[in-house]
This record gives structure tokens, sequence and C-alpha cells, in this order.
């Protein structure tokens, strides 16, 4: 290679560097990225696909702000420059004006919703008013008249909006300077003043959440199926967890099926919330109110359970995965029928389910049971006692209890899944007596805020955690309740109900970490340091690992003394346990079952979103029209130099045979 072969190499290989470099910078120019987008995903079942998606390179709109919805008509009729990415406040986010936009979506390229800083006025539930209503126990088969609540509607303040399938994406923004930078644009190039079209460049945005998965579940699950690749793609997953179990006394996890003397009282909540938008679910009624009472409760029995223990074991159950069709719940009953759990359902003798016990409009309980196994004289038996327990543990406590009417069925609730089984004796503890008193179920505003945790002002986190909030004594008292009503109910003797109290210390650390801060000193405490990284998301998956023995052990942080960072741990050792809270129906490969939840959620490579401005149509096509000309041209000029380049190029050196 001649030296000036290298030298042409060496300036083409700087200029591509220097392109390089300034492409990225000149990128960064164009576009302004956004941070915290969280998007509506597509989630398939038997029958078909619900949620968002955009397309492939993701979809761009021209921004509007909604102000009313009066003014979608400039979205969907009159405004010049579809399609429009639409931003919507907290108010406008109801089923009315998102219906509108669905059907208008050939104008529609997606929508932004901006998440408010403080919970609305408005109720608000993107779920059903009938949640679940195909995979309870209510049924053709079993009393018809209460299935599809006919009698009770349970959800009242339920859009469905969680289950409709909209073909554009939508995201949530928090109020920051994300949408301070959006706002501007959109006034400085978009907003149309005194009824003039707005003038070129507009302000636009794009968004990203194209999804893999299509159509419904089985079409999915076989498309993960094939093969034609050396690392195949998954285009869906089976919605799934663990769930998490523990009991008083140790049970043989080895094992498993009917253990022969042994009964078991169930006391059972659920884990898992949902919301119209992947990953904010906090679910403060729905879910936490429940599963810490429930765990305040245990901690409750522990003495009195070690040192006089009941005839029966206390098993504690906390279900993942109910919201889809009772997949936590199912799945246990579904080992049980076939001897994969540590008992089986002739060992259960009876179910008490701590639901939603946010007491937000009074301090009154609801005892639901389910009025169709009653007719069972012995299932009635038991089903009294157990309420008689309930009230009895009552006593002293500020709650007030009561039945609703014995037509009325039950609440969505696990329970649900085990009568489908057979007639077992069981309460629901509720906070309502019909129809929810949740009124943000299944959103987003399902948070602290609704169960009015709150702090004096200037706290530091570390002073957050210890205050013993309104709402932690409200739960402290259900929760002393149900512990008595759990020993009493398991044959624990009279004289230790006095010693069996709640935390009300446990209850409000338990509450600031599920729903405020759960990277927090007191967590940190209680797993180990390879979990560390999981407290920094709100509801994380606790990870374990199962011995085949009585009891599991775990080696955990534990606090650091005063004046030192090294922490001290320790060893713990429990009965906690984990099982597999994936729905039958993925073990069956039945995809189109009716019996078992067969809920998946789509996969994707990117979930983003950008703004920038847009030059006017015809600007566009002018310059490419000018860059093709310009491409042509280089084209011409390089092949005329090319084909003349030993004219243009010559040297002009002497022929090599001259001679002097």
């Amino acid at each position: 290679m001649d030296l000036l072969s290298s030298k042409w190499i060496l300036n083409l290989i700087l200029c591509s560097l220097f392109i390089g470099v300034g492409g990225n910078s000149v990128e960064k120019k164009i576009y302004v990225h956004l941070n915290y987008t969280v998007p509506c995903v597509r989630l398939l079942n038997a029958t078909h696909q619900i949620g968002c998606q955009s397309s492939l390179s993701g979809n761009v709109g021209v921004l509007h702000v909604l102000e009313s919805e009066d003014n979608l008509d400039w979205v969907l009729k009159s405004g010049p420059n579809p399609p429009y990415l639409v931003i919507l406040e907290s108010p406008l986010f109801t089923r009315s004006i998102m219906m509108k936009l669905k059907n208008g979506s050939r104008r529609v390229a997606g929508v932004v919703v901006v998440a408010p800083n403080a919970n609305p006025l408005e109720a608000f539930s993107p779920h059903t008013t009938c949640p679940n209503e195909n995979s309870g126990v209510y049924s053709e088969d079993y009393d018809p008249a209460l299935a599809h609540c006919n009698v009770t509607v349970w959800n009242p303040f339920g859009n469905g909006l969680a289950y409709e399938e909209f073909d554009f994406p939508i995201f949530s923004l928090k109020d920051d300077n994300d949408t301070h930078v959006i706002r501007q644009c959109y006034m400085e190039h978009n907003r149309a003043v005194n009824g003039s079209t707005p003038q070129y460049p507009l302000c636009a945005m794009q968004l990203y959440s194209h999804m893999s998965a299509v159509t419904n579940t089985a079409t999915c699950m076989r498309r993960n199926d094939i093969d034609f690749s050396i690392s195949p793609e998954m285009v869906c997953d089976p919605l799934g967890d663990y769930n998490v179990w523990a009991s008083t006394r140790p049970i043989n996890n080895t094992a498993k099926g009917h253990k022969m003397w042994e009964s078991v009282v169930i006391a059972a909540a659920r884990l898992d919330s949902r919301s119209f938008f992947f990953d904010i679910a906090p679910g403060a009624d729905s879910g936490v109110s429940g599963f810490v009472t429930l765990l305040a409760a245990a901690h409750a029995l522990r003495n009195a359970t070690q040192e006089a223990p009941p005839n029966r074991t206390i098993l504690y159950a906390f279900f993942q995965g109910e919201t889809f069709d009772y997949i936590g719940s199912s799945r246990m009953v579904y080992d049980m029928q076939n001897n994969q759990f540590a008992v089986d359902l002739d060992n259960v003798h009876s179910v008490l389910e701590i639901g939603q016990v946010g007491l937000h409009t009074e301090s009154k309980l609801w005892l639901h049971s389910d009025p169709v196994s009653r007719k069972n004289s012995s299932v009635l038996f038991q089903v009294r006692k157990l309420i008689e327990n309930l009230q009895s543990a009552a006593g002293g406590l500020n709650i007030s209890m009561d039945e609703p009417s014995v037509s009325q069925p039950l609440p969505p609730s696990s329970f649900q899944r085990f009568l489908r089984a057979r007639p077992i004796p069981g309460v629901v503890l509720e906070d309502h007596q019909s129809a929810f008193s949740n009124r943000f179920y299944e959103s987003m505003y399902d948070n602290a805020e609704y169960l009015n945790i709150s702090y004096p002002p200037n706290m530091t986190p570390e002073e957050q955690l210890e205050f013993v909030t309104d709402t932690a004594k409200a739960l402290t008292e259900v929760a002393t309740m149900v512990a008595k009503a759990l020993y009493m109910q398991a044959g624990g003797s009279e004289p230790q109900l006095s010693s069996i109290k709640a935390d009300a210390q446990i209850v409000t650390r338990l509450l600031y970490g599920f729903l405020v801060r759960s990277n927090n000193s007191w967590f940190q405490q209680l797993i180990p340091s390879d979990l560390m990284s999981h407290l920094g998301k709100l509801g994380y998956k606790n990870k374990t690992f199962v011995p085949p023995q009585m009891y599991y052990y775990m080696w955990v942080q534990g606090a650091a003394p005063p004046n030192s960072t090294q922490r001290e741990g320790f060893c713990i050792r429990s009965t906690v346990r984990l099982s597999k809270a994936l729905s039958p129906a993925f073990d069956m490969r039945e995809y189109t079952s009716k019996d078992y939840s067969t809920w998946t959620e789509s996969r994707w490579k990117s979930i983003k979103g950008r703004i920038f401005l847009v030059a006017s149509h015809d600007l566009e096509m002018l310059t490419l029209g000018v860059g093709i000309a310009v491409l042509l041209t280089s084209l011409l000029l390089t092949y005329v130099i090319s084909s003349k380049a030993d004219m243009l190029f010559s040297s002009g050196r002497e022929p090599t045979n001259a001679t002097y």
C-alpha cells in the first residue's frame, strides 16, 4: 500500500470519528428524552388481549394538551396537523374521553397522562365493576343467582379501562421537570391563539412501547415454542410469582399431601395489586392493609403459640396474582388436591381471610361468609364459631363488627377458590358491607395518602419510620383482634388471650416500608445482603431457598451497633416457605382453560419517550428532494471524475525507460 492510499484511509477514519461525535451531539440537540416514563403494557388471556402498544418504530404525533372534554374536537376532527399525541391532566383521564380517543385512533398517535402529586377528589378505578367474576365460586353450577355480581356490584366506581385494548401507546409521567418542558414546548409552538392555526415548526413527541405478543395466550405461547434460531425469542410470559406461607408449628414440607392428625386453620391475605400503568400499583387498601394486618397478627401470636400451642396449627398464607383470576390461591388449592403441598384439603379446618381493612368511613368491620355452603349444617356450625371468636376477640378494642345480609354472596376473595373445591367453613373480613368503600380500587391512587398515612413536617426518614400514625394504630387494633380470634379458632387456651397484642411499632414500620420508603434501615436489617438492590423497588419479591427440612434458615444483615458501620448479621430459623404461584393451566398446557387463570404479559424491547420540533410536511419533502438531488449529483460527478482519473490525476512523471 502506497503512502497516498494510507493518507486517504487515515483521513476517512478521522472523518468518520468526527461525524460520529457530531451526530451524537446533533441528536442531543434535536431530542429531549423523557425520564420516569411508565407505560400501559399488553396482557393476554384465553380469549383476547388488553392494554396498549406503539408501532415497531414508535408512534409520533404533534403535541396537544387537552384542556377539557369539549376540546376533543380539535384532536378528532378539526386540528390541521394529525396525528396528535394528547397530554391529559389526571381529571381528564376518564372512560368517556379515552373511549372517544380510541374510536378516533387514526388521528391519535398516543396519550400521556400527567400523574398528580396529590390524589383526586373524584373516585377512580380502572378495574371492572365485578372483579374476577368468571373465576370465583359463583357460577352456573354454584347458585347462578349469585353469579356475575347479580346481587351486589362490588366495585361501583370501576370503569373497566384497564381491560380495554388501545392500538396506541399510553404513558404516565410524573408532574415534574419533564411535564414542565412538555407544557412549555406546547405553549411556545403548538397552542392556537385566537383561533389561528399554529405555524411550523411544531412540538412533537415519540413514544416507544412495541409489544411482541398478539391475539391471545394460546397464540403467544405457541410462538414461544417455535425454535428457528440458536437463541429463540420469547414473546410473552405467564403471570406468576410465589405464594408465601408459614405455620405456627413446623410441617414436614418434604412429604407432600395428607398429614395424619393434622388440622390447620388458614389465615390468608393477598399480596398483589395492579393499576392501569405497569409497575405503579401501591395497593394500599386493596392489598397492603390486609397483609400488614396479618403479618402483625402473626407477630402477636409468636409467644402464645410457643408457650401454649393450640390444638390446631395456624397456617398463614399470602397469595400472589389474585387480581388476575386468583392465580396464587387457585394454585395452592390445586396443589392440595394433587398431593403437591405440605397438607391437603382434608387437613383444612377453616379459613379466615383478611381483605380490605383500611377502615375509611368508620371503625366497623364486616364478616362475610358464603350463603351456599352455610346450608351444610357442619359448615354453618364452624362459621358461627369463627364469627363468635371474632366478636369475642373484638371486646375491649375500638372496633365494631357486623354481618351483612344472610343472602349476600362473598366479595371477591381468595377463599372462593377453596369453596370451588369443597364446602369449607370460612369468613372474609372487610371494611365494607356490600360495595367496596375503596374509591380507588386497583388504581395508582390507592396509596399511602389514601390510607391517611402522613407525618409531621420536617421529619427525617428515620423519624418517619418510627412515628406511629393513626392508620397504624387502627390496623394494630384489627391485628390484635385477628390474632386472638385465630388463637381461639385453633383451640388455644383462654388464659393466653390477655398476652396477645399486636405491636403498633411493627405495623407503622411495615406501612412505611411498603407504601412510603422501602429502602429503609429496618428493612435492611431483615434481608440478606444479596437482596439489597431490591429495596429500591416497592413491593419487591423476596428470594428464598427452601431446603427439604422442617425449618427454613436464612442469614440476615442485622443492625449496626452504635458508632459502627459494620452490621452484626445473624441466622434466622423459621417455618416460612415459598410455593409456586403459577396457574395450573400452564403446567397442563391448557391455554384456553375456563377453570384457571390464563393471563400472560407481552414482552417488549424498549420503553421510552422523547420530544422534538418537527418541520412542515412541505419542508420535509423539499429537504428530501434536495438531498436526493445532491446524492444524484454526487454520484454523477464521482462517475465522471473516476472515468477521467488518469487524465485529471496524472503525476507528470517521466517514463521509466527515459535515459540521460
